[in-house]
């Protein structure tokens, strides 16, 4: 299939990336430099140069592919505007594909705290740090007249030398551990290589539509992970936990996301034969850690 994708140099979007062309599809990605050009042509994508906050100078190339993934995410605080905008240039450009499959990535911070299992049908409660997200959430869901919409909230992802759970190998390495609360929350993850598997089966599965959760269920807790990161570091890190107030202090809303308390299921993606390969990640830390410093040592 022809594919256009946003985000193909981000930490989400460059998995999706490989999945897509080891999988065998022609890729076109949005670029906004001339090196992150030459960065996704080695990996076997046609780039298109442009800036995702001026979809005029991109919307025509994006049209008349078969498959549009949006993977992209500007940070900051016009971030959300961004990522509206970026949308409807998105849905527009595709309106000329009837049937296309458009798949936006969300999270599952949308759900906000979990008190029993949430699968895609659970309400939306969502952090205030990702309180704009349920209406662009909404807003593809409703272009299922002309297209096939697909919302995939992927759990915190891991793998390589980017993300949250990086961060924290980095911190292990460097000696201290820092956590928000107790620990006691749990976190849904899912590996990376995982996730871009499941975008390329809801591309390429016909009746694939509506929300998909993104996860292992492992259902670990923040200080299941630091303590097995912990065990795994050259040497054992101090691990001090930070109250949600100074965490907020520091952090703003990004403290609350990170001290939610989740427990999450994907019953809908599991339906389409999608298994994580890695199961729990706190069996995993020695191969996350060899991959964080691969990764790093490849940045140098």
């Amino acid at each position: 299939m022809r594919v256009f994708l946003t985000g193909a140099t981000g930490y989400i979007g460059s998995a999706v990336l490989d999945a897509l062309v080891r999988a065998g599809h022609d890729v076109t990605s949005l670029v906004r430099t001339s090196a992150a050009a030459s960065r996704v042509a080695a990996r076997g994508a046609r780039p298109v140069t442009g800036d995702l906050s001026a979809p005029d100078g991109w919307r025509q190339s994006a049209a008349g592919h078969d498959a549009y993934v949006h993977a992209a995410f500007e940070p900051g605080a016009r971030g959300p505007q961004v990522d509206r905008d970026a949308v409807e240039a998105l849905l527009a450009a595709a309106r000329g594909s009837r049937g296309a499959a458009f798949i936006y990535t969300s999270g599952v911070w949308v759900l906000g705290p979990t008190r029993e299992p949430a699968a895609e049908d659970a309400p939306l409660n969502p952090t205030p740090l990702v309180a704009w997200r349920p209406a662009v959430e909404q807003r593809v869901l409703a272009a299922g007249d002309t297209l096939r919409p697909i919302v995939v909230r992927p759990g915190i992802v891991y793998g390589g030398a980017r993300g949250i759970v990086s961060d924290m190998l980095k911190d292990a390495d460097n000696g201290l551990m820092r956590v928000i609360g107790t620990g006691e929350n749990h976190w849904p993850v899912v590996y990376d290589r995982d996730l871009a598997d499941l975008y390329v089966r809801l591309i390429e599965h016909p009746e694939a539509a509506g929300i998909y959760h993104a996860n292992d269920e492992s259902d670990q807790t923040v200080n299941d992970i630091v303590n097995a990161i912990a065990a795994h570091a050259p040497s054992r890190p101090e691990v001090r936990h930070m109250p949600l107030a100074e965490a907020r202090a520091r952090l703003g809303p990004y403290a609350d996301a990170l001290a939610l308390d989740q427990i999450v299921r994907s019953p809908r993606a599991r339906a389409l034969g999608w298994t994580p390969s890695l199961g729990a990640l706190v069996r995993n830390v020695p191969r996350l850690f060899e991959e964080w410093r691969n990764a790093r040592a490849e940045a140098l």
